[in-house]
């Protein structure tokens, strides 16, 4: 992963109290981490850091839209995405980020890199299974569904024969389960 400045948020300038940062997340954004997933991404990340005098609290919201292709269809759309990430950073001797809401900063460092975080949160988010909007109502047409539904027809209609061509002595031996 490359360092990115504009990521990074030097603390030790900063008043006590609550400061805002605003990020706008596009596809290059994940070009840093090799993360191509998307056809396109359109993000907006609201990042609001809260200084005390013995720690800093970040809080992550973001919302936005990714064009991803449909699961069942291979059709691209425009997947609409949320989600919030609250981070504690504390101050101690050695660095340690292994607890995912807790991260402890050596006493000396001055800055801290949200990228990763932001990545994390955008990338969690997002659903396994990406179903097209159109399939859910049914207004999307293509191949791929008609094909879809062919096969589960055709399917339904080879069960009801099979219960037709059933052998007449199995029906006494289910009778008996049933007269109980």
């Amino acid at each position: 992963m490359k360092q990115t400045k504009e990521y990074t948020i030097p603390f030790v300038g900063l008043k006590l109290g609550k400061h805002k940062f605003e990020y706008q997340i596009s596809n290059a954004f994940f070009e840093i981490f090799d993360y191509n997933e998307f056809q396109n991404s359109d993000i907006k990340v609201n990042v609001v850091l809260d200084k005390q005098s013995n720690l800093l609290e970040i809080n992550f919201k973001h919302q936005g839209t990714i064009n991803v292709p449909c699961d069942m269809t291979g059709e691209d759309f425009d997947l609409p995405i949320k989600g919030k990430l609250k981070l504690i950073v504390r101050f101690g001797e050695t660095f340690n980020n292994d607890n995912e809401e807790l991260l402890i900063l050596p006493f000396g460092e001055f800055e801290i890199d949200i990228a990763q975080y932001i990545y994390e949160m955008i990338v969690l988010s997002i659903p396994q299974r990406r179903v097209h909007p159109g399939v859910k109502d049914g207004s999307l047409n293509t191949e791929a569904l008609t094909k879809l539904k062919e096969l589960t027809i055709k399917e339904q209609k080879k069960e009801k024969k099979e219960e037709e061509n059933i052998d007449p002595r199995w029906d006494k031996l289910k009778q008996l389960l049933t007269d109980k």
